[in-house]
């Protein structure tokens, strides 16, 4: 018996002659978003296809507004009911771009269908976590998942990430402070684990050092670190955490002069609208191929540190206790940076 709160999301009628596609990534945000040029070169190679696009209900508003793609379907908490969904859909071909248990059982379960999945290249992670001896390719992801569907001769239009916000989603300016109306950078405070975090008394000192307005972005989650930093000066420094949607801080995000953003989900929405991107990391590092993509930017961390990366994703605390992969980051070298973009931008 099929569960019937399975969510299908119709984006766009398919009535297409072409290859029937799924393409699978579960979470999270940034992974999703950097998949985005599969989903558009795809397209561009075969206009008539039907694109189908598979992840969590929680991250379906991603992809939901992109035009490339025919369906979102979202997975349900039974793979085995998702399964069943897929089934009925007779795919010509499954781009799996998340590697997992759970894609191999779908990959046994729709037998018969070409399965072509990403490298996640965890052994070389392995090696770089446990020795720090670094054998990654030098080479970003989205050139990892385009690897996927090059043999049905899509090649990489090199125009970047994709983000699309509906109309309704698009922040008015009366939501915006109006001392922030004639610019402002975007700082996102968040992230995923505590160790690609800055702390938030290097994040007031930061704020207090760059004398232009600033929006804090983040979730529900980072609100109270949003209000401590905010205090710093409370006309300059707009703690938006957990005020908006996601894609209504990507819009934030759209017409912000500068983002500043650990490695998360956001500092690839930021490289999505071609934006200035300082990007600050902690115990994860750029090489593993996750910085910002086709976008300018530049990075910020602590360079020969013998015990980092210590994580491919990152720890609720510091294992060694120092936590020096951000303690040591120049707070003044990136108020300085800064200061000297936004002299140039205006």
């Amino acid at each position: 018996m099929i569960n019937k709160n399975i969510h299908n999301h119709l984006i766009s009628p398919s009535g297409n002659k072409g290859p029937k596609f799924l393409i699978i990534r579960f979470s999270s945000i940034g992974d999703i978003v950097l998949s985005t040029p599969v989903i558009r070169c795809l397209r561009k190679k075969f206009p008539e296809a039907a694109i189908y696009f598979l992840t969590k209900k929680k991250f379906a508003g991603i992809v939901e507004s992109n035009p490339y793609l025919t369906k979102v379907i979202t997975l349900d908490e039974d793979i085995l009911d998702t399964i069943e969904i897929l089934k009925d859909e007779k795919f010509d071909a499954v781009i799996d771009l998340h590697y997992n248990l759970r894609t191999l059982r779908i990959k046994q379960a729709l037998k018969g269908i070409p399965f072509y999945s990403f490298n996640k290249l965890n052994t070389q992670k392995w090696i770089y976590t446990s020795f720090k001896i670094n054998t990654m390719p030098h080479e970003h992801i989205v050139d990892r998942y385009m690897e996927t569907v090059k043999n049905f001769g899509v090649v990489n239009d090199n125009k970047g990430l994709d983000f699309f916000i509906p109309e309704k989603d698009k922040v008015k300016d009366n939501d915006i402070p109006f001392s922030h109306s004639q610019g402002y950078i975007a700082i996102a405070i968040g992230a995923a684990h505590y160790t690609k975090k800055l702390p938030v008394d290097k994040l007031k000192e930061l704020c207090e050092k760059i004398n232009y307005p600033i929006i804090l972005l983040g979730g529900k989650e980072d609100y109270d670190n949003g209000g401590e930093i905010s205090n710093v000066d409370e006309v300059k420094i707009y703690n938006a955490c957990g005020k908006f949607s996601l894609n209504e801080s990507a819009d934030i995000i759209r017409r912000s002069n500068l983002i500043i953003s650990h490695d998360t989900g956001l500092m690839h929405i930021a490289a999505a609208f071609k934006k200035m991107i300082f990007s600050v990391w902690g115990n994860t590092v750029p090489s593993f191929g996750m910085y910002p993509y086709e976008t300018e930017y530049k990075i910020f961390q602590v360079n020969k540190l013998w015990c980092r990366p210590c994580s491919k994703i990152g720890f609720d605390k510091c294992p060694l206790g120092h936590f020096k992969c951000m303690q040591k980051i120049s707070i003044d070298f990136i108020a300085e940076n800064a200061k000297e973009f936004l002299k140039i931008k205006n």
